[in-house]
């Protein structure tokens, strides 16, 4: 069994899982310098690599343990880079993740004021950091181009890249001193956009050229890049995050309690279509960071329509009268409805309430509709 507690992942363990397993499925010859690629990425130092480098590519077929006088059903099974890789996967979950260190001993004595919380300026290099240590890792090699001392043309223009998608120009190389907060957050946005990673590379050591990269995938790069951008922003109480899924995902969106993110989940997994289009757009208009009273009164009409068609649905399973009591709040206040009848004199917050209570109900019946499909 393998000794974990000298490795420490820098990646979310079912990202580094998915990943890994492609390797691992990938039948290719090369498998070992793609593992090594991703054991260099996805590991805090060189431990896990080195140890997987120094692992035989097959067993031995003679005493692979050195010890030719014990029968062969108690010898040890060899250990391989292959069956290390595979345990390594299938206890991803097993490996700590990489922290700061904890205070040392001037810290704990007092001797050392503690570091100040993170500030704007800080987190923004924060960023610049961490956008430029994966564009080391190739994964803006896509957009920005690699240099080679083979190939004899320009590379693309990395500030025109970003004046495209920005409209704002001179943005790179990246100052972040010089950002306001539209900008940092424009740039945290764009930069989830361009990013891809790169599965495989190979060193051209003609004239020390270096690393070059390719089989290039969006997918893990972006979801590495939400984990990381999150908790940066998160550790400096900034409370926006990049949306995993829906169709505001990659975008800035208000931050909300872990079971909240689980019901959007939860909603957006439906097999429909249409009812997931129509929710991740109620979604979207309700947690954008620009969301205003009519956005938010709009997202709460686009679940109402779904629950609305539903209606039958509901009344098979609360009866009827209850299910009106469903509408009543988006029928008597000023939502649905724009007249004299309404009512209007009521704190914003109230919205909150309804839009959270009504994906609620079309996630539950989105799951009573499967059970009476399952039922026949």
């Amino acid at each position: 069994m393998i000794d974990l507690s000298n490795y420490e992942l820098l990646w979310p363990a079912d990202l580094f899982i998915a990943e890994a397993n492609h390797v691992a499925a990938s039948g290719r010859r090369d498998w070992t310098s793609r593992a090594e690629w991703l054991l260099t990425e996805a590991f805090q130092g060189s431990s896990a690599c080195s140890d997987f480098e120094n692992l035989p590519a097959a067993a031995p077929k003679d005493d692979p343990w050195g010890q030719p006088d014990l029968p062969a059903w108690v010898q040890a099974p060899a250990l391989t880079q292959r069956t290390w890789f595979r345990e390594l996967v299938d206890r991803a979950k097993e490996i700590r993740h990489f922290t700061e260190p904890r205070p040392y001993w001037p810290h704990r004595q007092g001797r050392v004021t503690p570091a100040a919380p993170a500030q704007p300026d800080s987190v923004r290099l924060g960023f610049a950091r961490l956008v430029m240590e994966m564009h080391g890792n190739g994964c803006l090699v896509e957009h920005f181009g690699e240099e080679c001392v083979d190939v004899d043309e320009e590379l693309p223009d990395a500030a025109e890249v970003l004046e495209l998608r920005l409209g704002i120009a001179q943005l790179w190389p990246l100052k972040p001193q010089r950002w306001d907060e539209d900008v940092f957050f424009g740039l945290v946005e764009v930069f989830h956009d361009l990013l891809s990673r790169p599965r495989d590379r190979y060193f051209h050591d003609w004239d020390r050229c270096g690393w070059h990269h390719r089989e290039f995938h969006a997918g893990p790069a972006r979801v590495l890049y939400r984990w990381r951008v999150n908790r940066l922003l998160a550790g400096a109480g900034i409370h926006y995050r990049l949306a995993d899924e829906g169709e505001d995902q990659g975008r800035l969106v208000a931050v909300t309690d872990d079971a909240r993110g689980d019901l959007v989940h939860r909603a957006l997994a439906v097999t429909d279509p249409d009812i997931k289009q129509r929710t991740a757009h109620a979604v979207a208009l309700y947690r954008a960071r620009s969301a205003a009273i009519e956005e938010k009164r709009s997202a709460i009409i686009a679940l109402a329509g779904i629950l609305e068609e539903r209606r039958d649905l509901i009344r098979a399973e609360l009866g009827k009268p209850d299910d009106g009591a469903l509408f009543m709040i988006a029928n008597k206040f000023e939502i649905r409805h724009r007249d004299a009848s309404q009512q209007e004199d009521y704190d914003p917050a109230f919205l909150d309430w309804i839009f959270w209570w009504y994906l609620a109900t079309v996630e539950l019946t989105t799951t009573l509709a499967g059970r009476q499909q399952a039922g026949g």
